[in-house]
């Protein structure tokens, strides 16, 4: 499984230690990429355009699962959960991570990164992703409900895929000035190019890109 750790600027100060503490707690098997946002960086951006970044690595096939949060972690669980190809579960102790895991399966986390994290937090961090990485993911839970829970976690997803625009339909409704700073993040989108599965997808935003490009050197002229 590949894992991706990206969070919002307002808690880059807290991007190493999200990095190195999923490291702890996945697979020696997995790999964990880290996309930022990095403390020393200068360019701002908000939840919302975090969790466009995170729905591009998703769709295309580049990740498998992602860490994210915010100050609070709801506003970037509400962000992704309004975005093609993600279910994200907000979780804020050992046992939200272990039950989202292992019931609703899905392929986002989002934790409060500064509310409620005082003296000794970064326990209550480690402990949480120990347990989110425990066991398989969508298994059910508990186990003479298994079966009911993985049935209502696939009806779930389903209802998701339903419910949402594509990223064919929704490209062009992004303002072109937010579309260009994500697609301008070179790190996530070498990552995109380079691991990502989703053939059409990459080429739209390949092709997006290449426009703007286009547009920015036409500008110039």
């Amino acid at each position: 499984m590949r894992v991706a750790v990206i969070q919002g600027t307002t808690r880059r100060n807290m991007n190493l230690l999200l990095f190195e503490s999923v490291k702890k707690a996945v697979q020696s098997s997995d790999e964990v990429l880290n996309f930022g946002i990095f403390e020393e960086e200068n360019e701002q951006y908000s939840y919302v355009e975090i969790a466009i970044l995170i729905s591009f690595l998703m769709e295309s096939g580049a990740v498998d699962f992602v860490v994210t949060g915010c100050s609070s972690g709801q506003g970037m669980m509400l962000a992704c959960n309004s975005l093609p190809d993600l279910l994200c579960g907000y979780i804020e102790n050992p046992q939200d991570a272990f039950l989202f895991g292992r019931i609703n399966g899905g392929n986002v986390a989002s934790l409060p990164l500064d509310l409620n994290f005082g003296w000794q937090g970064e326990l209550n961090l480690q402990y949480t992703l120990d347990k989110l990485f425990d066991g398989e993911f969508g298994m059910g839970y508990p186990e003479h409900e298994a079966e009911i829970k993985r049935l209502e976690a696939s009806a779930l997803k389903n209802l998701n895929r339903l419910t949402k625009r594509s990223w064919e339909e929704l490209l062009d409704q992004i303002p072109k000035d937010n579309l260009n700073k994500l697609l301008q993040r070179k790190i996530v989108m070498n990552a995109i190019i380079n691991k990502g599965s989703n053939k059409e997808f990459i080429r739209l935003l390949k092709a997006k890109a290449d426009k703007m490009d286009a547009d920015r050197k036409w500008n110039k002229v």
